[in-house]
């Protein structure tokens, strides 16, 4: 088992060892409280746009279904006749220069795969810098736009925002509730309580603070064709290898398992970069990945390489809380 994974199952699952990581845990929110503190009372400067921009992130390291939930949000808001835009830092992208509009036909190594992945889906205009303010201004040079939506960056504040919205994986919560290094948690557990609204990703009901939604798979899509098919596709018990550079691997074995299938895990390091040597599997069966990883290998693809195409479902009294939202912060 590697370093992290060694870590995350501490985190998650407990270890005595963490406890001597507490006062560098101390050290750790000192300097997090104390940088959001300045920008609270105006000491440090914040960029504020003059459209609404809405923060899609967590407090937690590793995934909680932001992508999901940022494409969910895209089509809601042009459901409503918003024209909405996006910015990114783009982790792990390399693109000539900073801020970088990104095109669908660009590569993942360009424009990273998650931007790329938001793209080639909606076609909606998305600029990534590592200086989110930097690439609000420049998207708002390049579109009139109504609002923007800021994949992650919660602890960018540099940003000023007029909405934040934290997604939780209901299976895991919050880990041991402690900060980095001694816990999983970017801010401490108290910044919930100045947030817009938290989503529990995975939870069947709205829980007490926060509401529920759901990853639902819709199609399987081959890499090489792009050809679309039903689930059915695959006959319940079909054994397959299954690919998952993210942050929560476990959360797509599980989803296969769901669809009852039988799947050869293999997890990779979130944003982990392929080639075909890697995802060269014996014996020789069907492989299934997620729609993050398959941006980047579509290049080698074998052809029984499909993604599992999952659609975010948020409860319906989230539905109608953000609705609201929008009527306050949108003339």
């Amino acid at each position: 088992m590697a370093f992290t994974d060694r870590l995350l199952a501490a985190w998650y699952q407990g270890h005595p060892a963490l406890g001597l990581l507490r006062p560098l845990e101390a050290l750790y929110r000192r300097v997090v409280t104390r940088k959001r503190a300045r920008f609270l009372s105006g000491e440090s400067a914040s960029y504020r746009a003059p459209v609404p921009v809405i923060v899609v992130g967590n407090i937690t390291v590793g995934g909680t279904g932001k992508t999901p939930m940022i494409l969910w949000l895209i089509e809601h808001c042009r459901s409503l006749g918003l024209k909405v835009g996006v910015v990114s830092r783009g982790y792990g992208a390399k693109p000539p220069h900073f801020p970088w509009r990104v095109q669908a036909s660009q590569s993942a190594v360009q424009a990273g795969d998650e931007p790329l992945l938001i793209v080639q889906r909606t076609d909606v205009p998305l600029m990534i810098d590592p200086d989110r303010s930097r690439a609000v201004q420049a998207l708002l040079v390049s579109e009139p736009l109504d609002l923007i939506l800021c994949d992650d960056g919660m602890q960018h504040y540099r940003l000023a925002r007029d909405l934040e919205l934290v997604l939780i994986d209901a299976a895991r919560g919050l880990g041991n509730g402690r900060c980095l290094p001694a816990g999983p948690l970017r801010e401490p557990v108290e910044r919930l309580d100045d947030v817009g609204a938290v989503l529990h990703n995975g939870a069947t009901v709205d829980p007490p603070r926060g509401f529920a939604f759901g990853l639902r798979p819709s199609a399987l899509v081959n890499l090489r064709t792009g050809e679309r098919r039903p689930l059915e596709h695959f006959p319940a018990g079909q054994a397959l290898h299954a690919v998952a550079g993210i942050g929560n691997p476990q959360r797509f074995f599980n989803t296969l398992q769901g669809l009852n299938w039988q799947p050869v895990p293999h997890p990779f390091a979130d944003h982990a970069q392929f080639d075909a040597q890697s995802l060269a599997f014996e014996p020789p069966l069907p492989l299934v990945m997620t729609e993050k990883d398959a941006v980047k290998c579509r290049d080698f693809a074998g052809d029984d390489w499909w993604y599992l195409a999952v659609d975010a479902e948020p409860s319906p009294s989230f539905v109608a809380w953000f609705d609201a939202q929008l009527a306050r912060l949108l003339p």
